[in-house]
């Protein structure tokens, strides 16, 4: 179990570097911007292990898992992902329009969740609807932001001309080939997908023989195992200071698993709730979504000592919900 945890973390590091260096060279070659890179195609490519799992576990009768999936990593995605990324590459800077549009989507999507679980013992197709309809309004205007964008980088062009010419040169310059890089991107996501559940299945291995509930691997085996793309994504971003993208697959993450990774499978079968996730799980997912926000406001940027206050906001979760549920 634990060469096949440690393989598995080689294919994942080296299958980041692949996806990340190369979803970044087509963003730039076809004029679209990180953040919105990072809350599309990076938040979708590196969620599906989550949305697998919780997908598969509903569908085969453990919806207790497929709640505790999302739930989960979206808690590790800001307090675990984010602090450690803040912490290690020193800060994460982010844009006063990313933090009112995409951060208080993460919130909003939370709080829809929230009400749905308060009102029933069910997500049914209902909310369901509502959360997909949610996920189809957030893209659109996500599609009228990258418009924007390229509206007023038409507008600098014409102003700064010479320039702009000369820079436009020098990309136009640089050997692109687009079939490849939409490969590497491909083989970059497989490895981490494969990569990952290896992980999980070694990792929930472990679980099993411990008499671990099932409740509690979902919360943090599956949701802490299916979130390491999100991790070396982040990480490597913000390393090479892609901190638009950084921010953004986690923000695009979270907003990702619950409108399409919750809404999708009620659409086919009611999920049941469990009494702890609406009185606790679910509130601190929202507390912790509130809290990146008022780390983040001000500076515009996600500090070292932001990143440890989250660390530490993850661990007490841990600590408080084994002893609860222990």
């Amino acid at each position: 179990m634990v060469a096949a945890i440690i393989v598995s973390l080689v294919i994942v590091i080296k299958s980041a570097d692949l996806f990340v260096d190369n979803i970044v060279d087509i963003g730039e070659h076809i004029g679209i911007s990180q953040v919105i890179l990072g809350v599309t195609a990076s938040a979708v490519g590196t969620s599906l292990p989550e949305f697998g799992s919780a997908m598969i576990s509903i569908l085969s009768g453990n919806p207790d898992i497929g709640v505790g999936v999302t739930v989960g990593s979206n808690i590790w995605n800001i307090a675990g992902i984010l602090g450690i990324t803040a912490f290690i590459a020193g800060y994460i800077k982010t844009g006063k329009e990313e933090l009112k549009r995409d951060g208080l989507m993460a919130l909003f999507t939370g709080l829809i969740l929230m009400f749905f679980m308060l009102i029933d013992t069910e997500i049914t197709r209902v909310a369901g609807i509502v959360l997909v309809i949610a996920y189809l309004i957030y893209l659109w205007t996500l599609l009228k932001a990258q418009k924007k964008d390229n509206t007023e980088k038409e507008k600098r062009a014409k102003t700064e001309e010479s320039s702009d010419v000369k820079e436009v040169e020098d990309k136009d310059s640089k050997p692109f080939n687009k079939k490849k890089t939409i490969i590497l991107i491909i083989a970059g996501l497989a490895g981490l997908i494969i990569g990952c559940r290896i992980m999980v299945w070694a990792g929930v291995e472990i679980a099993h023989m411990a008499n671990i509930p099932e409740m509690i691997i979902g919360l943090f085996a599956l949701a802490i195992g299916t979130s390491i793309p999100e991790l070396v994504v982040t990480l490597s971003a913000a390393l090479k200071k892609l901190h638009g993208l950084s921010m953004g697959t986690i923000l695009g993450s979270n907003i990702f698993n619950i409108l399409i990774g919750i809404g999708i499978p009620s659409l086919f079968v009611a999920i049941p709730i469990e009494k702890l996730s609406v009185t606790f799980d679910a509130p601190y997912m929202i507390f912790v979504t509130a809290l990146l926000l008022l780390l983040t406001i001000k500076n515009k940027k996600l500090s070292r000592w932001g990143g440890l206050i989250l660390i530490v906001v993850y661990l007490i979760y841990i600590i408080t919900r084994l002893s609860i549920t222990m």
